[in-house]
């Protein structure tokens, strides 16, 4: 049977999260009575994460696991596992454990109205120097690209697949997800999240390592905004009025 749902998960070393995120998607998920898949990307670990995927499969048959032959990043990671899954509805979202599956069946609520639900972690559990840069952010952002996201970074979001055959891939892609889905017409939403401390594994993103990157990619979608088409602009609506020659 084809699932109807489709979780992507990225990983990159996070062997210690593994079963315990697992279990709480299993509850999450079966509460909301829809079929579903659990689609783990490794993006070429150099720990056992790999292993403990391969392990959890005996607990959870519907779980997946693809593997990268080497490391390209997060985006790309994205790209894999939504090119692979067969769901109707796409959830992504980190494998270090902050984001909390229990949001799920909130967020599944919400994809009734719209296109994308997109999640804003209104209480962050990050350090104070990650919580500042990444408000820093974020309101550079809005103000160069004026897409109304509140929280970029944040990866946990429930959408339709249809969203993705509008996005452009390039490394960097998955921050500005929403950002692109509005400017091509879907609705999106952005709701208030649960997210959680780190207790396990090391993250893989400071400050510098985003910095200098995060301004190229504001000005690469800031180029690509002014050169966008609408859609709407490349059809030729019929005139009720004109008549068809036979």
């Amino acid at each position: 049977m084809t699932p109807e749902i489709s979780v992507i998960i990225p990983c990159f070393n996070e062997e210690e999260n593994v079963a315990p995120l697992l279990g709480e998607l299993a509850v999450a998920l079966r509460g909301t009575g829809r079929s579903y898949e659990i689609i783990y990307v490794d993006d070429a670990s150099t720990d056992a994460t790999a292993e403990r995927v391969r392990e959890a499969t005996q607990l959870h048959p519907e779980l997946r696991l693809i593997r990268h032959r080497f490391n390209c990043g997060e985006s790309a990671a994205i790209l894999t596992g939504c090119d692979r899954a067969q769901g109707k509805i796409l959830i992504t979202m980190d494998a270090d454990l902050q984001n909390d599956p229990a949001d799920i069946p909130m967020m599944l609520k919400e994809l009734d109205q719209f296109d994308c639900v997109a999640g804003v972690r209104r209480k962050r559990r990050d350090s104070f120097m990650k919580i500042a840069s990444s408000r820093i952010a974020n309101a550079f952002r809005d103000f160069m690209l004026n897409d109304d996201i509140h929280d970029a970074g944040c990866t946990f979001r429930v959408f339709r697949r249809e969203a993705m055959e509008c996005i452009v891939p390039f490394r960097g892609m998955h921050r500005f997800a929403p950002t692109m889905w509005r400017w091509q017409g879907f609705k999106v939403k952005e709701v208030p999240i649960n997210h959680r401390p780190r207790h396990r594994g090391v993250s893989k993103y400071g400050t510098m390592n985003r910095l200098w990157v995060g301004i190229d990619d504001i000005f690469g979608m800031r180029w690509f905004h002014r050169r966008f088409i609408p859609p709407e602009r490349m059809v030729d609506e019929p005139n009720p009025a004109e008549k068809v020659a036979p």
